[in-house]
């Protein structure tokens, strides 16, 4: 009798995970950057690290890329180990910073870079990508900070990689750059590739994100979409018009912050309905009234606030 052998379908395949950390932690001395991590990175997703300072983000990206070895946990990439240069190779990395060659050209650093990988992007499209084209020529050297960001990026995708693990990557970048950044993390999550970045701009992550994972003390505080990431913080914000006095709406209970901007005033609120009875009673003529959930920066500062607090006393 022949042993029947199942065979995962191509749709499986496709699905598998590129790459996890499971139950992963790292200390440096007496800080605990990382504490015991679950993380899953998909097939063609841009996911985004979120959190403050000293949340564990690029320790996460260090173990991933192979930078780091986890003290505990199991690390995985491409289904093997990223210490092993050929899985590394399948990968692309940009770093909060780089110390590259000064005297070399623009393009002699992504001719350099693409060597290592073996079915490489052709020189135009990579300098394409990154909007450095009119830079070929010009030393490392002789650009603006900016544009050395553009050219890491540049060295992080010249390979083709169906992964990219990118580190902070519009710092420096005026807002136009940043946007035309926006375009191109688009353009290559639509073509399959999968993209983990770690960004202090929550505007960049409520856009660009397919998933979210939230950080603080080096634990995983939460994993959701921007849209469930938001709905997790408890509260709204209710936008009204209205001659009310600012000061009475902050001592009522039911607010946790008030903004004004003319007669337009935004209030916070935990308890969204009982303060919407409180507000119609107190005022007849109140207009243009919305209620909306709150933005990803508020739901951050909320979510974070206590595993922070908690951390600090540590």
């Amino acid at each position: 009798m022949h042993e029947v052998r199942s065979v995962p379908s191509e749709a499986g395949a496709a699905n598998r995970p590129l790459a996890r950390l499971t139950g992963a932690s790292k200390r440096y001395g007496a800080v605990q950057a990382l504490d015991n991590v679950d993380l899953v990175i998909r097939p063609a997703e841009v996911l985004a690290l979120l959190g403050p300072n000293g949340a564990g983000k690029t320790t996460a990206l260090g173990l991933l890329t192979g930078a780091l070895r986890a003290d505990r946990g199991q690390v995985s990439l491409f289904d093997g180990s990223p210490l092993n240069w050929r899985v590394r190779r399948r990968i692309g990395v940009m770093q909060q910073s780089a110390d590259l060659p000064e005297t070399l050209t623009v393009a002699e650093h992504v001719r350099q870079f693409s060597g290592y990988y073996p079915q490489p992007r052709a020189l135009a499209q990579t300098l394409e990508l990154a909007g450095i084209s009119e830079l070929a020529g010009r030393r490392y050297d002789a650009l603006s900070g900016g544009q050395q960001r553009r050219v890491q990026f540049a060295l992080a995708i010249c390979g083709n990689p169906p992964l990219l693990f990118i580190d902070e990557p519009t710092v420096g970048l005026d807002v136009e750059s940043r946007r035309a950044f926006w375009r191109v993390i688009a353009q290559l999550r639509s073509a399959g590739t999968s993209i983990v970045l770690t960004t202090h701009y929550l505007e960049e992550a409520d856009v660009l994100a397919d998933r979210i994972v939230l950080m603080a003390a080096g634990r995983v505080l939460a994993e959701d979409t921007p849209a469930g990431i938001k709905s997790r913080a408890a509260g709204k914000r209710v936008r009204f018009s209205s001659n009310m006095d600012a000061s009475l709406l902050a001592s009522w209970p039911e607010v946790s912050s008030v903004t004004q901007d003319a007669n337009v005033i935004e209030l916070r609120t935990p308890s969204a309905e009982a303060l919407l009875r409180r507000l119609l009673a107190a005022d007849t003529q109140l207009a243009d009234l919305e209620v909306l959930p709150l933005s990803l920066e508020e739901a951050f500062v909320t979510l974070t606030a206590a595993p922070r607090a908690a951390h600090q006393l540590v």
